[in-house]
């Protein structure tokens, strides 16, 4: 074969098109930054105004009244159009501003917007306002680091993912000595408004900065951010005034194609159950989306375990008279046959594979594990109080706890006063596999607090998934369901009668399209003497081919593939719907800086309506603030919003469980939402549980 005459080097690197293959600018890159999301109908006048509304009651928690006097009173302010402003208007609104920005907290897509939207709006009013990044999230702020934001700048990071402009970070303001520097900083720049990115503890350090520099004339306000959707504002009634925080759709879609490929793959390979954990620490809202994208098989929602409710135990309970407490609330065991119940069922049709979703939170809401680490904390607590070395230097292995905790069990056998840790709690315990023992009993932090951020959710539940499907494998219960087609033509192909050797085989011989290995069937020992029994063959003859294939077949192997989606799905591009809603709560922004507001979040009102129904609003962040225990301590933050059990959306997942676990003969009910489309007429416009909740409450023969 002649050798080819390849270009040298240089050459590569100087063809045109070689250059443009090569290079990190491409089509997609370019159509992103070209874009220009629509405006809500709000910004398209040459002025906004503020008006208040009282259409909103808020619980005012005490300590946030002590805390936050100068902005606790703040009401919620629509945002709308003046055609025709006044001229103190027009003066107020097109006045020079120094403005600075900061991301706080991990990234989510769309922030980039944030800062166009807010670029934009300060250009059209006055070209001379200035907007200033702080880089590297709240540190940028404490140590004066900034960069002037330019157009150039701003036009490189149109509707792109990241915070790759100003990067982000996870420091806190919540000291009197950062809270200094801050101020500091901003007075030095010469601020006249902060605005603070993130989620429910930037917003809170957002509020107490806005208190912090009320008298400074220094504005602050908070855009919510976090994929994980927790950030849901509502009023004391449950109006909603903001449905979602910016960067969920984007990272559910990111997730949601991804899983939804794992789909078509476990389909065809049919041999893998794959194992999705995808963010969500505190809330289901990601996992509830990803399973109206997807259609996974098996999809866990926290919220719905924590409102489980064990009827048999009370029950038997009440027959004796008592009230069993712990019946209510999803066990990590009840938990792991749940999930069993699925893939055994699954397998009977022929399916040994399949999809699991499990939000990485779905721990904290067993209540078992919440009980665990109350008790075990309360142990350790004591143990480190009474006495000279601490727990972990008396118990060093995990052996040595385990024997530790058994003691504790046999006392409250012998003394019904101590009941920290019972023979019940050591039973459940000892189930639970040993490196999540290992977890549980590890050493706090410095609050005394249990991290539950390192925990291996998925490698918890389906440890005891794998263990529990070798018992149901060893009982015959877990078997995979041979299709009569299947067998009839294997066994005939050898000339065995089919017909003769079914009722010997399988324990529903004639009543289904697949075939059940009888349960006693459990090796090729059991099938000899089943086929012995009924006179197929000798106990010391040869299993005939064809049937030892149909038995082996029958045997499920249980091979799963582990996937973790979380930092992928934050760094993903902006969704349209989240490049449009980013873009709008920066102008959101300037309209409230523009108009005097401080101590407000920028919001969108009716978000789970279609575009066209978006409005502006700002949001008092004080009024949303509770106490709440934090490593040790009880401080003011933003409430997370967990998913509602009552929830349109939610319900439609609960309804449809049964069809997305397919466990029937025919096809899955898988669903491809495909790659996150920035353009063309069939990409959504809002997530999926936003868009049923708002059709929930349409006329049922709306369309």
């Amino acid at each position: 074969m002649t050798e080819k005459n390849w270009m040298d080097k240089d050459s590569l690197l100087q063809h045109a098109e070689i250059r443009k293959a090569a290079d990190c600018v491409n089509a997609e890159l370019l159509e992103r930054r070209a874009y220009r999301p629509s405006l809500c109908d709000a910004f398209r006048a040459s002025c906004t105004r503020l008006q208040e509304t009282d259409r909103y009651r808020f619980s005012i928690d005490r300590d946030a009244e002590e805390q936050l006097p100068s902005i606790i009173q703040n009401p919620v302010q629509e945002i709308l159009a003046v055609d025709s402003p006044d001229e103190e208007l027009q003066k107020r609104t097109q006045q020079r501003r120094t403005i600075g920005i900061v991301f706080s907290g991990g990234p989510a897509p769309g922030g980039h917007n944030v800062i166009a939207g807010l670029f934009d709006a300060a250009i059209q009013a006055n070209p001379e306002n200035r907007l200033l990044g702080f880089l590297l999230g709240p540190d940028g702020i404490i140590e004066n680091e900034a960069i002037e934001i330019t157009e150039a700048l701003v036009d490189r990071y149109r509707n792109l993912g990241g915070f790759t402009m100003i990067k982000t970070g996870r420091t806190k303001i919540d000291t009197p000595g950062k809270m200094a520097l801050s101020k500091k900083t901003c007075m030095a720049l010469g601020l006249d408004a902060l605005v603070i990115v993130g989620g429910d503890d930037s917003n809170t350090n957002a509020a107490f900065l806005a208190q912090e520099m009320i008298d400074d004339g220094i504005q602050v306000i908070g855009v919510p951010k976090t994929i994980d959707g927790d950030i849901q504002v509502r009023d004391a009634e449950h109006q909603v005034l903001c449905a979602m925080s910016f960067g969920f759709h984007s990272a559910a879609r990111a997730f949601a194609l991804d899983i939804a490929n794992l789909c078509t793959d476990c389909s065809s390979d049919v041999k893998y159950w794959h194992i999705c954990k995808v963010m969500g620490r505190v809330a289901s809202h990601l996992a509830l989306e990803v399973a109206l994208q997807t259609h996974a098989n098996i999809t866990l929602i926290g919220e719905d375990l924590a409102e489980y409710v064990d009827k048999s135990r009370i029950q038997g309970a009440e027959k004796k008279g008592e009230v069993d407490y712990t019946a209510y609330g999803m066990t990590l065991r009840h938990l792991s046959r749940v999930v069993c119940d699925g893939i055994v069922r699954r397998a009977a049709v022929g399916k040994n594979y399949g999809v699991i979703v499990i939000p990485e939170g779905v721990l904290e809401f067993i209540n078992e594990i919440q009980v665990f680490i109350i008790k075990l904390n309360t142990i350790i607590a004591d143990y480190n109080h009474t006495h000279d070395r601490s727990f972990h230097q008396a118990f060093p292995s995990l052996d040595d706890k385990l024997d530790h905790l058994r003691g504790l069990a046999r006392l409250s056998r012998e003394n019904e006063r101590f009941t920290v840790w019972n023979t019940r709690d050591d039973d459940l315990f000892n189930v639970i596999p040993a490196f999540f023992q290992g977890g549980l009993l590890s050493e706090r932090d410095a609050h005394g607090n249990f991290q539950f951020s390192l925990v291996e959710t998925d490698k918890v539940l389906m440890g005891l998934v794998k263990d529990y499907l070798a018992t149901l494998k060893e009982r015959g219960e877990y078997k995979i369901g041979i299709e009569e087609r299947y067998y009839r033509k294997t066994l005939s192909a050898e000339g065995l009668d089919p017909d003769v050797y079914g009722p010997a085989l399988f324990r529903n011989w004639g009543e289904g399209a697949h075939l059940m290995v009888k349960k006693s069937i459990i090796s090729l020992k059991t099938l000899t003497a089943e086929l012995a029994r009924v006179g197929l063959m000798k106990e010391d003859g040869e299993i005939p081919p064809a049937v030892e294939s149909i038995y082996k077949k029958s045997v499920p192997n249980f091979k799963t593939q582990v996937h973790f989606y979380g930092y992928d799905g934050r760094g993903s591009n902006p969704t349209r719907f989240d490049c449009n809603y980013t873009y709008n709560l920066g102008w959101t922004v300037f309209s409230l800086i523009a108009n005097g507001a401080t101590g407000q979040m920028a919001a969108m009102r009716n978000l789970e309506q279609s575009f066209p129904n978006w409005e502006p609003v700002g949001v008092p962040i004080a009024s949303l603030m509770h106490l709440e225990e934090r490593k040790g301590k009880l401080e003011l933050v933003l409430e997370k919003s967990v998913v509602d059990t009552q929830s349109p959306a939610f319900r439609v997942v609960k309804a449809l469980r049964e069809k997305w676990l397919a466990a029937a003969p025919g096809d899955d009910d898988y669903r491809s939402p495909g790659p996150i489309r920035f353009t063309g007429k069939s990409e959504e416009d809002r997530p999926l549980t936003l868009q049923i909740n708002s059709w929930a409450q349409e006329e049922p023969n709306a369309p």
